[in-house]
């Protein structure tokens, strides 16, 4: 499938302090002269930041890793978590619709996104708060069917519920990922048969869904400040270099 860039793009980019120095970090993983290694982890941050990949950010990330903006272009076109053109300024959403999710419904969320967003994928609702898209296998078939939305997972849905996530997030509350049908995770839905004990001293959602609420970043745009910088690597470069 042939991808190109959008057609109406911004005149500049820049990612925020903490964010470059982020991508310094990542770049910093690699020995002198590998440094377009970090491409893809860099671009994948340009788009957190913006909600999509712009082309002024292809060609600062290239410039950063000292490569030609063709070959950042490359990479940038030719992988699909990659998001060429506008989203929604509250939120993308991608409806898993392989096997086990069309089977459980994925058509009808499918319809969903038509009826509240836009009829076709890719386009922004009237609103601009939001687009859509089908992708292929997101890996949650125990919880089929699923979107991502944002950064996180809801999974269990039917029509119903994502109609409701779509008007919680238009009116500014962020539902808790992970399953939507009162499951923890992805045990059974009459609750566990095995290793029952785990029952006990758990947190109120699964691992992913209290990270989710606790960073609070399912549908941010991402600066850098979420979370500390944590990259122990750097010490290890300072240390090697002070040695040379």
């Amino acid at each position: 499938m042939l991808r190109r860039l959008h057609p109406d793009q911004p005149q500049s980019f820049a990612f925020t302090p903490a964010n470059q120095a982020w991508a310094e970090a990542q770049i910093a993983k690699y020995p002198e002269g590998r440094q377009a290694s970090a491409i893809i982890p860099l671009l994948w941050r340009a788009q957190e930041q913006e909600g999509w990949l712009t082309r002024p950010a292809i060609e600062a990330v290239a410039e950063m890793l000292g490569m030609a903006y063709i070959r950042a272009l490359e990479v940038a076109t030719f992988y699909f978590m990659f998001q060429l053109a506008p989203v929604g300024s509250v939120a993308h959403i991608q409806i898993c619709g392989t096997l086990s999710c069309m089977i459980c419904g994925a058509e009808d969320l499918i319809g969903v996104c038509k009826e509240k967003i836009a009829a076709a994928p890719h386009t922004l609702s009237a609103d601009g708060k939001f687009s859509w898209e089908e992708v292929e296998c997101l890996g949650a078939c125990a919880n089929a069917p699923m979107a991502q939305i944002g950064k996180d997972y809801y999974e269990d849905l039917t029509a119903d519920k994502l109609r409701q996530i779509i008007d919680d997030l238009s009116a500014g509350t962020v539902p808790v990922p992970g399953p939507q049908n009162g499951r923890y995770a992805a045990e059974p839905a009459s609750g566990l048969t095995s290793l029952t004990d785990a029952e006990s001293g758990r947190t109120q959602y699964n691992a992913s869904a209290q990270l989710a609420t606790d960073i609070g970043d399912t549908v941010k745009r991402i600066d850098g400040t979420e979370v500390p910088l944590v990259a122990p690597w750097l010490t290890k470069s300072a240390r090697a270099a002070q040695k040379g």
